[in-house]
């Protein structure tokens, strides 16, 4: 039996996504190992995850986010402004979405390939030695470093991840670095168990782990510098908790393709 799933490849600040519409219910959102081979990229078609976009009453559309393991996943920042690029060529939204995540549901705006993404409030953080750990839709592990450049992102990331206090779980790890124009964030994710090129939700625990290091409140306006481009993180910070979380950056079309199985 032939089986042909029309997928699309997007990514944003070179996070990577297979993207599927499956408005008509047709791919397995628990085909795991499918899911998986997806997204490997010697035997695949390579991402750092895959993302369905569904039908949702009152909303444009519902996101489901997996991750490269085949599992599902919590928010991804970067993915959920590559799917509001996706269904803006879908011709589902133009310039304005709301969609529902496994978090919530988000806003955005589009122009071009700039999508400005509507992040949920954060009101809980703590620290763990010197870094900072909270949720942005995904937790995050933040720690202020020098020379990241040279870091062994990889190696240390892999080690926080799988240290007794967060194994069970997983924790995204981010070293952050002050830099003229802003900050330099790289990232192990877990999921992908490796790092990657950019972290959206990563992005914005890092930019809060900025604001919370000032000890000021008022209105931010960050700018994240990771390995794949540039991400601009604004927000309004008041006792310590955060709104009017926005996450902007580019989304673009890779290329797209049919997924042939015998």
């Amino acid at each position: 039996m032939t089986t042909e799933i029309k997928f699309y490849k997007y990514q944003g600040a070179g996070n990577d996504f297979v993207l599927i519409d499956n408005r008509n219910l047709h791919f397995d959102a628990n085909n795991t190992h499918l899911i998986q081979k997806l997204c490997d990229r010697r035997f695949g078609i390579g991402a750092d995850g895959l993302m369905l976009l569904q039908n949702k009453n009152n909303f444009d559309f519902q996101m489901l986010y997996f991750n490269a393991d085949g599992n599902e996943g919590t928010m991804c920042g970067n993915g959920g402004r590559c799917i509001v690029a996706f269904a803006r060529d879908l011709n589902i939204i133009k310039e304005q979405a709301d969609f529902l995540a496994v978090d919530g549901p988000h806003s955005a705006s589009i122009q071009g390939d700039q999508v400005n993404l509507g992040m949920i409030d954060v009101s809980h953080y703590h620290k763990d030695g010197q870094a900072y750990v909270l949720n942005t839709g995904s937790p995050h592990y933040v720690l202020f470093t020098e020379n990241l450049k040279e870091l062994s992102v990889y190696e240390q990331g892999k080690a926080i991840r799988n240290n007794q206090v967060y194994k069970q779980d997983g924790i995204n790890v981010n070293f952050i670095q002050k830099e003229e124009s802003g900050y330099f964030v790289r990232t192990f994710e877990r999921g992908v168990e490796d790092e990657t090129y950019a972290c959206g939700t990563g992005a914005v625990a890092a930019a809060m782990s900025v604001a919370l290091e000032s000890e000021q409140d008022g209105n931010f306006s960050i700018p994240i510098r990771v390995l794949g481009g540039q991400l601009a993180i604004s927000f309004t910070k008041e006792n310590n908790t955060f709104k009017n979380v926005i996450l902007k950056g580019p989304a673009n079309l890779v290329f797209q393709g049919n997924w042939i199985t015998y």
